[in-house]
């Protein structure tokens, strides 16, 4: 059997409506795509042409999650 690997992703929005994501497990792993699910299936190749050349940061932070910030401007 397959071991399984849970990795956090960051999904955003550009001005343009394309959808960027970023695996900051691993150095500049990023990608995009016109939707999100075509986005996240464009990470999952990146993600793992990253595995084959380098590790997943052994030191790294543990993920905890994101939260919005309201400000006032």
């Amino acid at each position: 059997m397959k071991e399984k690997l849970h990795l956090p992703i960051l999904i955003e929005q550009d001005e343009d409506g394309v959808y960027i994501v970023s695996c900051n497990s691993f150095k500049g792993c990023h990608s995009y795509g016109k939707t999100v699910n075509e986005a996240i299936e464009n990470i999952k190749e990146v993600i793992s042409m990253c595995m084959e050349e380098q590790v997943v940061y052994e030191n790294s932070n543990q993920f905890i999650g994101f939260r919005e910030l309201e400000i006032s401007i």
